[in-house]
């Protein structure tokens, strides 16, 4: 047989992708702009969800799982509140997606940042993984359940100029630009990605390290045996265990 086929819906560079095509998935991804970085087997440029409804059949026929990261701009935190002005000049996706991805009705998981309206099923972060970013991250099932590994303590705090003091750390904020903020090539090292040298895409990108998590756990609920996957820490044997 050959490796089960994964939808990757507004995929950007391919952050996700790389990790489930670590985990042993070929993946198909969507975004709405061009992604001249793309690094899945396949690409389509077209609206998600639009996408997913014009395909409903033939995706339901040739993919086992779909993934979807919703631009987050709209959604989190910092656009919340007195912010909360800017949050509403951008679209909000999660409820949408999480619509037409129930219609399609495959396993999925929307992953969204801190303050997001998506149910909080798994967090994950940086220093799980030894990374050089913190980037907590959370996720949403539908049709399955992952375990969690064991939170760590921080080892320290993100490096930056914070209120007109600057901080070192043993984290590079991987968002927005000057101040401290991340350079392309700290970011590439942080994140473990070395296929786009483009700022804004290395700033989106999900560290693949956290859907190789993922896909390894689904891996093994697809085939009913433990993936032979690298995972970088001894917490990471709980893939495939009870919840």
């Amino acid at each position: 047989m050959g490796r089960p086929m994964l939808l990757d819906l507004c995929c950007c560079a391919g952050g996700a992708t790389r990790g489930y095509q670590e985990a042993g998935f070929q993946v198909t991804g969507v975004d709405i702009a061009p992604q001249p970085d793309y690094v899945g087997e396949d690409f389509h440029r077209a609206d998600a969800i639009t996408f997913v409804l014009d395909h409903l059949e033939e995706i339901r026929s040739r993919f086992a799982f779909v993934h979807a990261s919703p631009p987050c701009r709209g959604e989190g935190a910092p656009a919340k509140g007195t912010n909360k002005a800017l949050g509403n000049a951008h679209p909000h996706l999660i409820a949408p997606i999480r619509a037409v991805l129930e219609r399609l009705g495959l396993p999925y998981v929307i992953e969204n940042v801190a303050g997001a309206p998506l149910r909080k099923d798994l967090m994950l972060c940086g220093e799980m993984f030894g990374l050089g970013v913190l980037m907590h991250r959370y996720f949403e099932f539908g049709g399955l359940v992952v375990p969690g590994p064991v939170h760590p303590r921080h080892r320290g705090r993100v490096r930056g100029w914070r209120h007109g003091h600057y901080y070192p750390g043993p984290y590079v904020a991987a968002y927005g630009q000057g101040g401290g903020k991340a350079t392309v090539a700290e970011m590439q090292q942080a994140k473990a990605i070395d296929w786009t040298g483009n700022h804004l895409a290395l700033r989106e990108a999900l560290p693949p390290a956290y859907t190789r998590y993922l896909g390894a756990h689904l891996m093994s609920t697809l085939t009913g045996t433990a993936l032979p996957v690298q995972l970088p820490l001894p917490g990471l044997a709980m893939i495939g265990a009870a919840a």
